[in-house]
């Protein structure tokens, strides 16, 4: 069963759950963080920094300064690409994987209030 929220409703969902992530413990991400977070959540690996820089659309040094971000936070974790020593590989981590669960579930309980 597919909720339709109104435009009013999805930025209230939006506020109510940005607010509860800057009030907890947990980092505070940028929206550049965050969308670099679950694209290599959401889609298949490998990531790479070119490819993250062309699926985004934003330069490859706002992505390096994104990484080194969430990997100081271990959200995601940068790894040498063994078959290409050119290449760094962007990897997920458990503590990554707890964060985005924790924020999907944040999700969910705040859309179910409206």
């Amino acid at each position: 069963m597919e909720m339709e929220l109104k435009p009013v409703e999805a930025l209230k969902l939006w506020h109510d759950v940005v607010a509860t992530t800057v009030r907890d413990d947990g980092p505070d991400l940028s929206s550049r963080q965050m969308a670099i977070l679950l694209t290599i959540y959401l889609s298949p690996p490998p990531h790479t920094v070119r490819g993250l820089a062309e699926g985004l659309n934003i330069s490859k040094p706002a992505i390096t300064r994104a990484l080194d971000a969430l990997g100081r936070l271990e959200l995601l974790k940068r790894k040498r690409d063994e078959t290409d020593r050119r290449n760094v590989l962007v990897q997920r981590t458990v503590k990554g994987s707890v964060y985005l669960s924790d924020f999907a579930d944040l999700i969910s309980r705040r859309a179910k209030e409206l």
